[in-house]
């Protein structure tokens, strides 16, 4: 069966060129194995890719519309340039509508050394206050960058690529093979220069022809204010340079939000718990809360308050991305210290305040409801 070149890349059969180069972008920065540690991440990064070239490729995609497969044609070899006595579905069709049956105008030409660079991804980790807040953090970025040895060009010194001798600079040379349909002329990467039509005789040092070379580099990030765990912040153009000095795709740095010690954030709300004696509650008091940004808020405990209240203090949460300044709620609840270890005063102070409350016998009350209603029922009670 021929493979859904257009599932692979997850895009309609009507798909255009940008909606194909959108797709493909997005499951390349998925796939790639520098980002993505899978075990089958580097065979589905191929996939991505021969189904990008097959589709980008009218000739090809002809193919897979009329329900073929360039590469897996009786005769195809299983890839481009694949040679045999007999063609396959693509060389017919390459006859009839490619360079050799169409004429010069529909020849696919050299291809360029040039090409876009991949996209990388970097991790950050910062704390709570410093993606509450915004912070500016250095960041070591290990990508490929443009070769100074070249500028770029592949070749050293100041020398030139020069025209290939075997296909005369075109990037394709043409073959002429035997079908069912009599002799047939095809064009063919030329493998003399892999298909750019140029030859660099000597080849950089430094980059070995690749135009572009690994380093380490450091650059800063401007994280904003209220960003959230996981959220990724784009750095145009710092990413990977691409072969033969192409243009460089983007960095993405993926914020990882490290546990903070005293309190924890839903959005733009923050929680935290603070324990007070229960004196405290019974009687009520004032407390002096230290929030993230380090200011402190006065805020009243009321008396009688019970463990497990819950006291809003407006405005002192997180600042909301893009909120213009605006900032959630911080959630404080109160839990009521009960004391382990008391002395005899305490004890004593304890057993006439719980003779003048009349609490010295707790009485549970069960109520009128269900489990009552049960205790009833096995008592003989109606």
């Amino acid at each position: 069966m021929a493979k859904d070149y257009y599932g692979i890349l997850g895009v309609e059969k009507n798909a255009t060129a940008d909606e194909l180069k959108k797709a493909y972008r997005k499951l390349a920065r998925e796939f790639h194995p520098d980002v993505n540690d899978s075990p089958d991440s580097a065979d589905k990064f191929k996939e991505i890719n021969a189904a990008f070239e097959v589709l980008m490729d009218p000739q090809k995609r002809a193919i897979v519309d009329a329900g073929g497969d360039p590469y897996a044609q009786p005769g195809a070899g299983g890839g481009p340039g694949a040679g045999g006595p007999f063609m396959g579905f693509e060389d017919i069709m390459d006859a009839f509508f490619g360079g050799g049956g169409m004429g010069a105008g529909m020849r696919r030409g050299p291809r360029s050394r040039k090409r876009p660079g991949n996209d990388a991804l970097l991790r950050l980790d910062l704390s709570l206050e410093e993606v509450a807040f915004g912070t500016e953090a250095p960041i070591t970025v290990d990508t490929a960058i443009l070769c100074d040895g070249c500028d770029g060009h592949g070749a050293e010194g100041n020398e030139k690529p020069e025209s290939c001798s075997t296909c005369g600079g075109a990037g394709e040379v043409h073959v002429v093979q035997r079908t069912i349909l009599g002799q047939v002329r095809t064009a063919r990467p030329c493998s003399a220069c892999s298909g750019y039509g140029s030859i660099i005789k000597s080849p950089c040092g430094k980059c070995g022809g690749e135009g572009r070379v690994r380093s380490r580099r450091k650059i800063t990030v401007k994280v904003p204010s209220g960003v959230e765990d996981g959220m990724r912040i784009r750095l145009g153009g710092e990413g990977e340079i691409g072969p033969g000095g192409g243009e460089a795709g983007d960095l993405y740095v993926e914020v990882r939000e490290k546990p903070h010690e005293v309190f924890t954030r839903e959005g733009s709300d923050l929680y935290s718990k603070i324990r007070i004696p229960m004196t405290a509650a019974a009687l009520g008091t004032k407390l002096d809360l230290e929030g993230l940004d380090g200011e402190k808020d006065e805020i009243e405990v009321s008396p009688g308050t019970q463990s497990g209240t819950v006291i809003k203090v407006r405005g002192k949460g997180v600042p909301k991305l893009r909120g213009g300044g605006a900032r959630g709620d911080l959630h404080v609840k109160l839990e009521v210290r009960t004391p382990t270890k008391i002395d005899g005063e305490q004890e004593e102070l304890l057993k006439r305040l719980a003779k003048v409350r009349d609490e010295e016998i707790v009485e549970v009350k069960q109520g009128s409801g269900f489990f009552a209603r049960m205790r009833d029922a096995f008592n003989g009670h109606s």
